[in-house]
């Protein structure tokens, strides 16, 4: 075997310290640290806010919980008190060195090699080296090699960042306490402020927190005391206060859930809305005391929606209490509800509108049975009473079925429908047909933000358009729906007490101090009851029921939802409002049909009543069969004579009729001869191709 010769001797002590500095310098190679801007973009809140119209904090909703962050916080935005305990307590040399205390290194060698507790070494820079690339400082896995590479990114951070940089980001990277992270989460959940807020005690409780933030509240008032021995009772009874098991988490009012779920869907959002705080909390405190008082054997849960008549703001808007209720979470105000009888003033606003009834016409109030493809459909009074002949005014305002009934015969179905969807009940998706004449006692679903804002359309005179949630949503012109003279003589019924008299009493809760109108409604089996009403100032809708859909118990229109509309009307106007002006086409005339002379408000013959849609006519529709249709083919009877009349209503000059696609002809064609058995689909189509109206029918 061959021994080195002297020169492989030399290079070897020549290139072997090279290369282990090399393989050293390899091995402790640090991650490449950001730059503050970059970790400052990178910050994302775990949760979202919504405000008010006027930046106060109304919710926030969490999005991620494996931590809690909130707002990234500026150092000048942070009490001076913070920085300077956090420097004193963590990095003495902090504004001296740059990146390795050196000196608190060596001291901690010291202590190790004399077998003392060693004294921690770690400076912020350090420390937060390793909240930027956590593989730095791995719990139980310390070692010399990471050791080395957190203190050499440490020294890159003090290169590149600035001390206010560095402090900065150190104290919204840090843990504090449970699972907040950062000064704002901490401040906020601990001591319910603003870190620029934070007392000196409550700086050093804080600073105490950062080596063991889950320490029991006597061992972080050790720390805090042993660095300001002073002040150790009142640190002590801070951290018992704030660090305690009773503590109260304070982020924020919890005064909009059901909103801030509705409008929030990522972390970091925040909201500005159009809700008055103030309002807000009338609005909940109304509905609380009310479900309260009722019990949840009556009714656990409610809703209340209060519009600006004027900019279409909303200014309230409660989805639920909780208490009681088994469905918290579902929002009361945009959950699908029967209507009940909400939906009258918009059917007698059209009866008015097209010259068929005026406020003192007569309606026949009793017993009725009306052919319906499903069978007799016999309406039937709320107390099951009739009451003979009333007046079109009576029979709006003490919310009388039968006349309501009577009253969409002459409207029509389809045209009663269509008005309801122009103002806005956009859950309104068949045609007439397929809700029938249930339709006039509020059988289709509903939510209360249409209600409030269909009834806001009656207080501006019949002008309809959206109402805002966001302050950042454009405000859209209103469309006429309603004739101003129709929806004013509509809104005076409804604020007539003696007219609703006969249902409701004369000193109901429906009846305030200054001019309102308003309707009640109460759906099948006592599931739903609504109150919508408005001033000239305001709309205030309230719905109370049991959003898990069973029935309540001894609550009817004036005891359930009515209740809840006063209070808040009566905290909206602490000054009578002024009533609307009469239009100058509506007249006070005589109606004397049973003999009684009565003098009630009517659209002037002068100046007729304009319908706010174009005239055209009345729609192009089928008018017979009716949807759903089931016809049974006789096998003694020839099939070619075996045939069902079609009926066309409106203007349809033009229009052809089309069975399952195959046009059949005009749409006065004649009968039509049954096709085979199975489902059908029978169009009646315009000029132009689109289709008018249509209809499914079965043949067996």
């Amino acid at each position: 075997m061959r021994l080195p010769t002297r020169r492989a001797w030399r290079r070897a002590a020549l290139f072997g310290p090279l290369a282990l500095l090399l393989a050293l310098f390899l091995l402790t190679l640090p991650p490449a640290m950001p730059a503050p801007a970059m970790v400052k973009a990178a910050w994302r809140p775990t949760e979202s806010w919504l405000y008010d119209r006027d930046g106060r904090l109304l919710e926030s909703i969490r999005i991620d919980f494996t931590q809690r962050r909130l707002a990234w916080v500026p150092l000048d935005r942070m009490a001076p008190a913070l920085p300077r305990a956090v420097i004193a307590a963590e990095d003495r040399r902090f504004a001296t060195h740059g990146g390795v205390d050196w000196l608190a290194l060596a001291g901690s060698i010291r202590d190790g090699l004399s077998g003392r507790r060693p004294r921690g070494a770690s400076t912020i820079t350090m420390q937060l080296a390793g909240f930027l690339a956590p593989e730095l400082a791995r719990p139980g896995a310390r070692s010399l090699r990471q050791k080395a590479r957190q203190m050499r990114a440490a020294m890159a951070l003090e290169r590149d960042w600035s001390k206010d940089d560095i402090l900065e980001a150190y104290l919204n990277l840090a843990g504090f306490r449970g699972e907040a992270q950062g000064v704002m989460a901490a401040s906020r959940q601990l001591f319910g402020k603003a870190p620029d807020r934070l007392s000196g005690d409550e700086a050093l409780l804080l600073t105490a927190l950062l080596p063991d933030p889950q320490a029991p509240p006597e061992r972080v008032a050790r720390r805090a005391c042993a660095m300001k021995p002073a002040d150790c009772p009142a640190l002590t009874a801070i951290a018992a206060r704030s660090l305690g098991t009773a503590r109260r988490q304070r982020i924020d009012p919890g005064l909009a859930p059901h909103l801030a779920r509705r409008l929030i869907d990522h972390a970091g959002m925040r909201v500005t809305t159009t809700l008055d705080g103030a309002i807000q909390r009338a609005a909940i405190t109304a509905l609380s005391r009310q479900l309260i008082g009722l019990g949840d054997q009556r009714a656990r849960d409610g809703a209340v929606i209060v519009l600006d008549n004027a900019t279409g703001d909303t200014l309230a808007y409660v989805g639920g209490v909780g208490g009681a209720s088994t469905a918290a979470a579902v929002d009361g105000a945009g959950a699908p509800r029967q209507a009940g009888s909400t939906l009258k003033p918009f059917l007698y606003a059209s009866a008015i509108e097209r010259g068929y009834l005026t406020a003192g016409s007569i309606l026949d109030d009793s017993p009725v049975q009306l052919d319906t493809a499903s069978g007799l459909y016999v309406p039937q009074n709320y107390d099951r009473s009739f009451r003979g002949p009333v007046s079109a005014r009576s029979a709006l305002a003490a919310s009388l079925n039968v006349p309501a009934v009577r009253t969409l015969l002459l409207v029509g179905v389809n045209a009663f429908r269509d008005r309801l969807w122009d103002l806005g009940y956009r859950g309104l998706t068949e045609d007439g047909d397929y809700y029938g004449f249930s339709l006039a006692l509020g059988s289709a679903e509903v939510t209360l933000a249409e209600q409030a804002n269909a009834f806001r359309a009656l207080a501006n005179a019949g002008r309809w358009s959206p109402a805002r949630l966001r302050a950042e949503d454009r405000r859209e012109a209103s469309r006429p729906v309603i004739s101003p003279a129709a929806a004013w003589i509509t809104a005076d019924i409804l604020s007539d007490p003696g007219a609703r008299a006969g249902t409701f009493g004369l000193d109901s809760a429906l009846r305030l101090p200054f001019w309102a109108a308003v309707k009640t409604g109460t759906s099948k089996a006592m599931r739903d009851n609504w109150c919508v009403g408005f001033s000239s100032r305001y709309t205030v809708a309230v719905w109370v029921g049991n959003l898990e859909g069973d029935s309540m118990r001894a609550v009817s229109g004036t005891s359930g939802a009515a209740p809840v509309w006063r209070e808040v009307m009566l905290e909206l106007h602490r000054q009578a409002p002024p009533r609307p002006p009469r239009p100058a086409d509506v007249e006070t005339a005589v109606a004397s049909p049973t003999g009684s002379s009565r003098r009630a408000p009517n659209i002037s013959c002068a100046a007729p009543a304009q319908s706010a849609r174009p005239a055209r006519g009345p729609p192009a529709r089928i008018a017979s069969p009716v949807s759903g249709s089931i016809y049974a083919l006789d096998p003694d009877i020839p099939g070619d004579r075996q045939r069902i009349r079609i009926l066309v209503a409106g203007a349809v000059a033009g229009h052809r009729l089309v069975l399952d696609r195959r046009d059949i002809g005009p749409a006065d064609a004649q009968p039509l001869v049954l096709p085979g058995p199975g489902a059908h689909r029978l169009q009646l189509r315009r000029p132009d191709g689109g289709v008018a109206d249509q209809i499914l029918f079965t043949v067996r």
